[in-house]
């Protein structure tokens, strides 16, 4: 396999077993706990990275990842929940950026004051310029890889399960169900869905300088409704196939 391949990530396995059974001459590894499969898919060189759930999973799996393969680019893609009431499930958001919004200082309250995250409006920078600063205070945004969603782009209109719109990627290592919080989230983040791996995967692929797109489609939306439908991950990972084979043949 060439350097010119494409790390196709996933944390679950009902995100990543329909591409795994596609690809030709496919090879097993595993590094740790996080398992990958090398293979070809109609002529374009392809690794799928099982990740695990979460920031901490995700994060190792890319730095391995970027490591041992030297890709030349990684998609993060997967199922996701609904921040925006718009979203129906189905539709797949194109991450123009990613963002952790976990990372965040809470506010001084005294013993017996309670708790309330609709408060928590101060986010910590996981990358800031001045690494003396103890409390860099600053929403960190990961912005897309300008080639990689071009090509999302150029495809959108081949998906027919749903709309493909642009967004906001939020990562936590949190499943939200309270609407009020989501409203927080969506008001003071931009956030279109919810996840687990994007924002650290991006922290990761942006310290290596290797290029990263996350792609997310909407699993389930609390906020109009939306029930989760487990097929939603194989129609994400048909459409993040054919993205990754326009750009590595662009």
């Amino acid at each position: 396999m060439s350097e010119n391949c494409v790390v196709i990530q996933a944390a679950l396995p009902l995100e990543c077993e329909y591409l795994v059974g596609l690809l030709a001459n496919v090879r097993q590894e595993i590094r740790g706990g996080w398992v990958f499969w090398r293979g070809e898919y109609e002529g374009v060189d392809l690794i799928v990275s099982k990740t695990r759930m979460g920031l901490s999973n995700a994060a190792a799996a890319t730095a391995i990842a970027i490591e041992r393969y030297q890709p030349r680019a990684i998609i993060n893609q997967g199922t996701s929940g609904g921040h925006d009431p718009e979203l129906n499930v189905f539709d797949i958001v194109l991450g123009v950026q990613t963002v952790n919004c976990g990372m965040v200082k809470t506010p001084s309250v005294a013993a017996g004051g309670g708790s309330n995250s609709l408060t928590w409006v101060e986010a910590f920078d996981m990358l800031p310029d001045d690494e003396s600063d103890p409390e860099p205070i600053r929403q960190r945004y990961y912005p897309a890889d300008a080639e990689l969603l071009a090509a999302a782009r150029a495809l959108r209109a081949n998906y027919t399960h749903g709309k493909v719109v642009e967004g906001t990627i939020a990562s936590a290592d949190c499943w939200n169900n309270e609407l009020d919080r989501i409203a927080f989230l969506r008001q003071h983040y931009g956030s279109s869905v919810e996840e687990m791996e994007a924002a650290s995967v991006a922290q990761i692929a942006q310290q290596y300088g290797v290029p990263m797109l996350a792609i997310r489609v909407v699993s389930n939306n609390i906020t109009n409704g939306g029930a989760y439908n487990p097929d939603t991950g194989k129609a994400c990972q048909d459409f993040v196939l054919q993205v990754a084979k326009r750009y590595l043949q662009a």
